[in-house]
């Protein structure tokens, strides 16, 4: 659909569009500065994604490209009031914490989807869209790759598997640095364990600026709403044997139909309440054994951190309940006072990344480009 002149906008020194690409949704925003002057979150029906079922997730760049089209247009915007575009990162080969531009390898990685075929990977391919239009710069902010961790964190016990990060790094560290600015302090002097509840779950440990380690999000830690987070080795590789099940249906079982849906059917934790609250005696015991992985897995960040920790932040779309968060907390209160942040902010934390280096805060990280060896173990100050 073409551009028009819209309406007169208001001023901003800088206007910018983010975008979130999710496997049923597309979120997206329009920031003036810091402001939020547009946000939309658009919801793709089952016949919609139908057609690109078991079709590479770029294909669906040009569907979803102008359903967000004509938001804009119907809004009154045009491609020259936009100074950037980004886009949240998909699965990319490990990275440092920053924000990179898009350029025509990172589309070429994305588009190879060596890595998974996600839906975040269609991020940096809307946003660079975008941005020819507008003849700007397209960017990512802290995508699911960002790996700070230490070689020996990356050790998984086997000479043939690598622990993989991938991780909600973009909301775990917009939070951990919106708690610093809340404390009046430097989040590179904190120390702090970050929880993101959504879809899946990622706990991690955050210190001197870095976050030093964290569970992969796909296949690690406590089971979630479709995840089933870390299982039993050997049964697992019985049960891939067994002549059962095929390898997609096995994977299935780890990401797509593990966690609550595996137990009871369902994925939505609000439904899993309602039963509980009903007397549901297996609902309530799924859901304290979703707490306690939780729990447990916070405890094993926290001796990352030598146990010595300034708080544990929890977020993400989970954090909205109530019931949850009063269990989790008396598990974990012991460690460190408890921050909660429900929901996900990674349209402000896409903007935010942007800002800095529009305003020449950050120097933009270019895709590709040699990054620091790891140090081999990071150092416990005094």
């Amino acid at each position: 659909m073409p551009w028009r002149w819209g309406c007169c906008l208001p001023l901003a020194d800088y206007r910018i569009l983010v975008v979130n690409p999710g496997s049923v949704s597309t979120k997206f925003a329009v920031y003036g500065n810091e402001r939020a002057e547009l946000v939309r979150n658009l919801r793709h029906s089952d016949e919609e994604m139908a057609q690109f079922q078991g079709r590479p997730v770029l294909e669906q760049r040009d569907f979803r490209l102008s359903l967000m089209e004509r938001e804009l247009i119907d809004a009154g915007y045009t491609p020259e009031q936009f100074h950037a575009v980004a886009g949240r990162g998909g699965l990319l080969r490990p990275l440092a914490s920053g924000t990179y531009r898009v350029n025509d390898l990172m589309l070429e990685e994305l588009r190879l989807a060596a890595r998974g075929n996600h839906a975040s990977n269609l991020g940096a391919v809307l946003a660079s869209a975008f941005a020819q239009q507008a003849k700007v710069e397209a960017f990512i902010v802290d995508p699911v790759s960002v790996d700070e961790r230490p070689p020996h964190a990356r050790l998984s016990g086997s000479s043939e598997l690598e622990r993989i990060g991938l991780s909600h790094a973009l909301n775990s560290k917009a939070i951990a640095k919106r708690y610093a600015r809340e404390q009046l302090r430097s989040y590179d002097d904190l120390r702090l364990v970050v929880a993101h509840l959504g879809s899946g779950f990622c706990v991690s440990a955050h210190m001197g600026g870095k976050m030093v380690d964290m569970n992969n999000a796909r296949e690690e830690g406590a089971f979630a709403a479709e995840r089933s987070g870390t299982l039993p080795a050997l049964a697992l590789v019985r049960l891939c044997y067994s002549g059962t099940h095929t390898q997609k249906q096995a994977e299935s079982l780890v990401f797509g139909e593990g966690g609550l849906y595996s137990y009871l059917g369902t994925k939505d934790l609000a439904e899993v309440e309602r039963r509980v609250a009903a007397g549901d005696a297996k609902a309530a015991l799924v859901f304290d054994a979703m707490i306690y992985q939780i729990a447990k897995d916070i405890g094993a960040m926290a001796t990352v951190l030598h146990g010595r920790i300034d708080a544990v932040l929890i977020t993400g779309g989970m954090a909205h309940s109530q019931q949850l968060i009063e269990k989790l907390s008396q598990s974990i209160a012991w460690i460190a006072p408890v921050s909660v942040y429900p929901g996900e902010d990674e349209l402000q934390a896409l903007a935010e990344g942007v800002l800095r280096v529009l305003r020449g805060e950050e120097r933009a990280r270019e895709f590709g480009a040699p990054e620091p060896v790891p140090q081999a173990a990071f150092q416990e100050d005094s």
